[in-house]
């Protein structure tokens, strides 16, 4: 099995066993607080535009960032990942108002 397909078991994993303890402790109705178009999504939403925010201008543009290639490249991923999330939990949010 591939580094990468090792990850994605794992995120998968740890996705249910999540998912499973919210099941637990909240009953299974948690689940519409946090579907798109609710204030749930909508905090979701701002976080990862206030991460996103704060790894920018605070991790990326850090001087001992931008002296290791690697680590600049590693953040600007992350920026970018974030952004991603970003655009595709707000087209779900906005797609239900």
């Amino acid at each position: 099995m591939a580094t990468d397909e090792v990850t994605l078991t794992d995120a998968g994993a740890r996705r249910q066993q999540a998912i499973a303890e919210l099941n637990a402790e909240d009953g299974p109705d948690w689940q519409k607080e946090f579907a798109p178009g609710t204030f749930g999504c909508h905090e979701l939403l701002d976080r990862v535009g206030l991460i996103a925010g704060l790894v920018d201008e605070q991790i990326l543009e850090h001087p001992a960032c931008l002296q290791s290639e690697e680590w600049f490249q590693l953040a600007e991923s992350a920026v970018a990942a974030l952004n991603e999330l970003s655009q595709q939990i707000g087209a779900a949010h906005l797609d239900q108002h």
